[in-house]
């Protein structure tokens, strides 16, 4: 069965209950071994299932639980009610991890894991701005409390090539150079404020996607990324990350496109050639064919881990 998100029109005070499925938790568990207990790390929450499987695992794990979106904060609190005691939030980027772990533990991490994709309660939620399957204003702030630039100020502000370069870097996209003369273009007509209108301009300028994916799909993943300094958080969550394990301490990092699974890999490689860590899916590992079929956004996940090791096995 497929867990379908429907639009709720919001209501002060109404939290939307989550419909995001957590992907691979099974593999994630295997990687991370929570049931040894300690000090672990979610360092994007989003719906909360992978936290509360962490949590779940054994009364010992005590967690820190990230998100820059307050909205998936507060359904996670519902969530992992049972787990209160045990818990700590941080409405922060996961780039802040660092000094997040300062504050709150002050020692090494048992556990750490980053799920790089958007969850499904943000892709559902027109109002977010990320999909294109609905209409909504075209926003894509993952923090819409403190990020000022949203998708449609960035595309009235961008010149042609900084809207191509970011097109064919973050989206791989190969009519990129077209599609960035049409945006500009329509500006001459009036702002691009909703998705639907990117999405239709899109359509309009490029022949239509290979098989299942949408035309616009690689548009819409660009400008995310830009909006979001995606790939910069990336970097700077991987490079602070591995100094906080402890020794036999695991990372656990899933990635959706080759952008966010390149830093990873090369990540890992170099963590690996200090001789103090050691790569526990040197090719990654995938959704089987079961779980896709049960949740289709597992289609893309890769999951990858990294252990620090003990002087014993260094």
């Amino acid at each position: 069965m497929i867990l379908v998100c429907r639009h709720l029109e919001h209501q002060p005070g109404l939290v939307k209950p989550t419909c995001h499925i957590p992907v691979m938790p099974e593999a994630v568990q295997e990687v991370l071994q929570p049931a040894r207990g300690g000090f672990f790390v979610d360092a994007t929450l989003g719906g909360g299932g992978h936290a509360e499987a962490l949590l779940a695992a054994s009364e010992d794990v005590r967690l820190l639980a990230i998100d820059r979106d307050m909205q998936a904060i507060e359904r996670a609190k519902e969530r992992l009610a049972a787990f209160e005691d045990r818990v700590i939030y941080a409405h922060a980027p996961f780039s802040a991890l660092e000094s997040l772990v300062a504050e709150h533990h002050g020692g090494p991490v048992d556990g750490i894991l980053a799920d790089f994709g958007l969850s499904s309660d943000q892709l559902a939620d027109r109002d977010r701005g990320f999909a294109f399957q609905q209409d909504g204003p075209l926003d894509m702030r993952m923090d819409q409390s403190t990020q000022k630039t949203s998708a449609a100020r960035l595309l009235a502000d961008s010149s042609e090539d900084q809207l191509e370069t970011w097109l064919r870097e973050f989206g791989e996209e190969r009519f990129s150079r077209r599609i960035a003369h049409a945006i500009v273009h329509q500006r001459r007509f009036g702002p691009l404020l909703r998705t639907s209108q990117l999405a239709d301009l899109v359509e309009r300028t490029i022949p239509s996607g290979r098989g299942n994916i949408h035309a616009a799909t690689r548009t819409f993943q660009a400008i995310r990324i830009v909006v979001n300094r995606e790939l910069d958080e990336i970097d700077a969550f991987l490079h602070a990350t591995p100094p906080l394990l402890a020794p036999g301490g695991r990372l656990a990092v899933i990635s959706f496109h080759s952008l966010e699974d390149r830093l990873v890999k090369v990540a890992f490689r170099n963590e690996v050639r200090s001789g103090n860590f050691k790569n526990l899916l040197p090719r990654g590992e995938v959704a089987t064919p079961a779980e896709v079929r049960r949740n289709p956004r597992a289609r893309s996940a890769r999951l990858r881990g990294l252990e620090r090791l003990t002087p014993e096995k260094g």
